[in-house]
């Protein structure tokens, strides 16, 4: 979640969605979040919120009283499709003028000026470290103001708030473990919309795991933007900050989330190269709960790339990391972010890409074209100097190498039992259920008696790039 991409929410399936929740209220309020995993934790974080000043999240936006668009900066084009929805709602707020309508996140905290306005699309502008601060906003845009807060906090983490899970299914959370991000990567927008860093008590993280697990849900994501970063009570230093108080690595919170159950599933995003290390790898391996699957972004695979990226690793260091994962977890799948075209990519540096992904052998890859943010480093520093044919020209490249590399992931676990979490029914048969293995791997099998939320032990015996098929067996 570090990255350009930001993930890993797959875009195609999830770069856009309307979450629901059931709890009633006489005022209405919409929610669609776009982007990264965070912002769908988020949304969760802001129905909380409202929903203790009496309103309830709607499915239908025509009947919301507030409309909030929970925003990404990370691509142009999903500001882009984030201001074509704006001025939908607008049409309808010529219906209704009482219809209030807001925009938050990282988008939110960039473009405030231009949205209130210039363009004059929202009422209600407010970032990411601002949440707790919606009721009062409302309430000045009903007195006929428009409002905004995007100031950014150093402590704020909503470690206290319990979040109103919005995902239909009731079967895998979101659990926000920390946020903002210190890395300063040349490309990215989110250490400026998001803040700096800062992680959450373990003690409320291992709580709201607990909660879940009291729900029903049997599989939690521990979010950060750069999970391996999180420490509690120890500086960057290692200094100790209250000797009486006990310090947590990222390894050990994700150890005691692993406890809380061994039907609780524990999953995380993201890893950063230059920080992971040999302790986090040594809790998954011990902890069955802890899913196989290890989501390391490269971006590059060309050092003097990486190094204008500012990513604090060379391919080298990259390479090192992945060979103590095979070592260690040699089970887990691996997926990665790769940009192509990032500024003065040329050719020779483009291909050290290609070979690097054919070295590893990625099960699965989110790949993008650069596109320049303003602020960035990358954007100050650096000419944004490769044609956008080129630019795609790339990406398929990269695209077509991955979709062979998948298919060869799949076809290797032909013939394997695997143990699957089922998540629901599929979207192109109503006699099959879908659900994923500790890879990340999505499973889809014939339905019989099984239910979501049900571990299910699935033999494989087909397969596509994308997915794997299979029939339930009983032990």
């Amino acid at each position: 979640m570090e990255t350009e991409v930001q993930k890993t929410i797959d875009e195609s399936k999830q770069g856009e969605a309307t979450m629901v929740a059931g709890k009633s209220g006489a005022k209405k309020l919409y929610l669609e979040s776009y982007g990264c995993q965070m912002n769908f934790a988020d949304s969760e974080i802001v129905a909380s919120i409202l929903s203790e000043t009496g309103f309830s999240t709607t499915k239908n936006s025509a009947e919301a009283d507030v409309i909030f668009m929970n925003t990404c900066s990370i691509r142009e084009n999903a500001e882009t499709r984030v201001r074509n929805k704006l001025s939908q709602f607008n049409k309808q707020k010529k219906r209704n003028p009482k219809l209030v309508i807001g925009i938050l996140g990282c988008m939110a905290e960039r473009l405030k000026k231009d949205l209130l306005e210039e363009e004059k699309l929202v009422d209600i502008v407010a970032g990411p470290d601002s949440y707790r601060d919606l009721p009062n906003l409302i309430e000045e845009v009903s007195g006929g103001q428009k409002a905004v807060n995007v100031l950014l906090s150093r402590e704020e983490t909503y470690a206290d708030v319990s979040p109103v899970r919005l995902g239909e299914g009731g079967v895998t959370a979101f659990i926000s473990i920390m946020r903002g991000c210190d890395n300063m990567c040349s490309f990215c927008v989110v250490p400026f919309t998001r803040g700096r860093e800062r992680s959450r008590d373990p003690q409320s993280i291992v709580e709201e795991a607990k909660q879940l697990v009291e729900a029903g849900y049997k599989e939690v994501t521990l979010l950060g933007q750069n999970v391996d970063s999180y420490r509690w009570n120890i500086t960057k230093k290692g200094e100790i900050i209250d000797p009486e108080k006990e310090v947590v690595s990222f390894a050990q919170l994700m150890e005691k989330v692993a406890q809380v159950s061994p039907e609780l599933r524990i999953r995380f995003s993201t890893s950063h190269p230059k920080d992971m290390t040999d302790d986090v790898l040594h809790v998954i391996k011990k902890y069955e709960n802890i899913c196989n699957y290890i989501h390391l972004p490269v971006q590059s695979g060309n050092s003097d790339v990486l190094k204008r990226m500012n990513r604090g690793y060379t391919r080298e260091w990259y390479l090192e990391r992945i060979a103590a994962i095979r070592r260690i977890v040699p089970e887990a799948a691996i997926s990665t972010d790769i940009i192509t075209g990032f500024c003065g990519e040329t050719e020779e540096e483009h291909q050290d890409t290609v070979s690097l992904m054919k070295e590893v052998g990625y099960d699965f890859s989110y790949m993008f074209f650069y596109s320049e943010r303003p602020k960035t480093l990358a954007q100050r520093k650096f000419e944004d100097d490769i044609p956008e044919d080129i630019k795609k020209k790339r990406l398929n490249e990269v695209q077509a190498l991955q979709s062979e590399l998948s298919y060869k992931a799949n076809e290797k676990v032909v013939g394997e039992t695997h143990k699957v979490l089922v998540e629901g029914t599929s979207k192109r048969s109503e006699d099959d259920l879908y659900g994923r293995n500790s890879q990340n791997m999505t499973v889809i099998f014939p339905k019989e008696h099984y239910k979501p939320g049900d571990y299910v032990q699935v033999k494989i015996e087909g397969f596509t790039s994308a997915t794997l098929r299979g029939v339930a067996i009983t032990e």
